[in-house]
């Protein structure tokens, strides 16, 4: 069921994204996150009822047991017959509901990865983390330049600072140890 969704995603995707256009590509995704995370809605509903199911079945295939049992204490062979059949029609639609609930499992968990998966893009493709800029924040970025700001990532000077503001706190601190290891030994300045 979510592999069809998602392969329907994915195409419509790359039909209605024009390539170099992240704001749409982050709209896709944005529509493709919304409609993923309905289908795993569905999806976990699914396996709740399907849940259900087997609990009520087990409780008939219990009841069908005990009958089945009573049953043997009469001797009536044709009513033991129709009751051993309902007990092993129970038993075997319960084998057949625990079987649906693991592969409902499975497939909800593999759904709920793709849907964080979807997430994880989503909002990548709102930071444009892609590596590529967009022609405003190339704009937005130049003004700053222009103004005297830098950008973080050829900011030499900034890194430079960072780093003699790092080693003067280490020789404060490394100081403060040594006057304390005076202190315990008895030699104080």
């Amino acid at each position: 069921m979510f592999e069809g969704l998602r392969a329907r995603l994915e195409r419509l995707l790359a039909k209605h994204t024009p390539p170099g256009d992240p704001r749409a590509r982050a709209a896709q995704l944005h529509a493709a996150l919304l409609e993923a995370k309905v289908a795993v809605g569905t999806m976990r509903d699914a396996l709740a009822i399907t849940e259900q199911a087997l609990a009520r079945e087990r409780q008939q295939g219990e009841a069908a047991e005990r009958r089945r049992a009573l049953a043997a204490q009469i001797p009536d062979p044709d009513t033991v017959r129709v009751a051993e059949q309902f007990s092993a029609r129970h038993a075997e639609r319960v084998g057949v509901l625990e079987k649906k609930v693991i592969v409902q499992r499975e497939e909800l968990a593999m759904a709920e990865r793709d849907l964080e998966h979807l997430a994880a893009e989503l909002r990548l493709a709102r930071q444009g983390a892609d590596g590529s800029r967009t022609a405003a924040q190339e704009a937005a970025w130049r003004d700053l330049e222009t103004a005297g700001g830098v950008r973080p990532e050829t900011d030499v000077e900034g890194e430079l600072l960072r780093s003699e503001l790092e080693r003067k706190r280490l020789d404060a601190a490394v100081a403060a140890q040594l006057e304390q290891l005076k202190k315990k030994m008895g030699k104080e300045p």
